[in-house]
């Protein structure tokens, strides 16, 4: 008895916050389409839309990672993520083109580390811009048009 009543009161409380959870759960939100105020026009164009987008977006397979050279020593490491806005059905070509695209791209985030753009505030809004507009730039020189933008994903660095 001594061992059945905390299995008890456990599955009594674990029900308890389930049902608490689901009663308190807020409603969604109304999407455009359920709008009432929406013509019927307008919904089959917001239909069309999210069913046929001419873009996608390809991620670099693996991280990149660049050191921060102060003197003769490295002193931080940048470890950031990428990925390419392409048209539709591109991913592929991408694909086959991505040890090209890594040795540019590294060679673009080399440059930004030895000019100093990743030290101090690195992630402020101009340095981040000049250096998206130098990965576009090169991913556009070696892919052409089929690249329309670089995205940055995840950036952070780590100091020694």
């Amino acid at each position: 008895m001594k061992k059945l009543l905390p299995v008890v009161l456990l599955l009594i409380g674990a029900g308890a916050g389930v049902g608490a959870g689901i009663f308190m759960r807020p409603t969604p939100a109304p999407m455009a389409s359920d709008d009432p105020d929406v013509s019927n026009e307008e919904k089959q164009k917001i239909d069309e839309a999210a069913e046929t987008s001419d873009r996608e977006y390809v991620k670099m397979n693996n991280q990149f990672v660049v050191p921060v050279v102060s003197g003769d020593a490295v002193t931080a490491l940048v470890v950031m993520s990428l990925s390419l806005e392409v048209p539709a059905g591109q991913k592929d070509a991408i694909y086959s083109m991505e040890p090209k695209l890594r040795d540019s791209f590294l060679q673009v985030l080399f440059d930004h580390a030895n000019v100093g753009g990743f030290n101090g505030a690195f992630t402020n809004a101009n340095n981040m811009a000049v250096l998206r507009g130098a990965l576009r730039e090169v991913a556009q020189k070696d892919m052409g048009d089929q690249i329309s933008d670089v995205l940055i994903l995840e950036i952070a660095r780590q100091d020694y």
